[in-house]
């Protein structure tokens, strides 16, 4: 079987559990488009135990970065700036998703980048600013590391399944 072939049972395999445990019985505890975002960002940087590692970090690290944005621009209001304020806010604290790309666990700034809009995104479109300080499964933070976590275990699981279907 070919690489590309074994790759594409494999992640439309275990994309469809995927989609199943995240819409079924893990619903309200992941979020299914966050851990097909990680599923990429793996394969995108490299698809292997190192690529992991700076995915699931980048992912958590740009996700804790998109919560304190979100914080700070809730918590710390300034209305005489309007929109100006969470863009100073934002560009700020974005500045911090890249200039750490020297550190190897970093070094993926997609996977940077990826978590802070995925916090960021869910926060705003979901109505879930009043959830950013709660203490379940509530909270956009706890959602998107936790489907970041499956969704690199998933990834990995496509990888090696993959190579499996390939040395048949």
């Amino acid at each position: 079987m070919s690489q590309l072939l074994a790759l594409s049972v494999s992640v439309a395999v275990l994309g469809g559990i995927w989609a199943f445990l995240a819409l079924g019985p893990f619903a309200g505890y992941v979020l299914v488009w966050a851990g097909f975002i990680t599923i990429a960002c793996f394969f995108a940087a490299g698809g292997d135990n190192k690529g992991l590692v700076r995915t699931l970090v980048g992912i958590i690290y740009g996700a804790i970065v998109g919560w304190i944005t979100l914080l700070i621009i809730a918590k710390v209001p300034v209305p005489s700036l309007g929109t100006v304020w969470p863009a100073i806010v934002v560009g700020v604290l974005v500045f911090f998703l890249v200039i750490v790309a020297s550190i190897d666990v970093l070094s993926v700034v997609p996977a940077n980048v990826y978590g802070f809009a995925m916090v960021v995104a869910y926060t705003l479109s979901a109505g879930k600013m009043d959830d950013l300080t709660a203490v379940s499964n509530a909270n956009p933070l706890f959602l998107v590391i936790l489907s970041a976590i499956c969704g690199v275990i998933i990834g990995y699981l496509m990888g090696q399944a993959a190579n499996m279907l390939k040395a048949k």
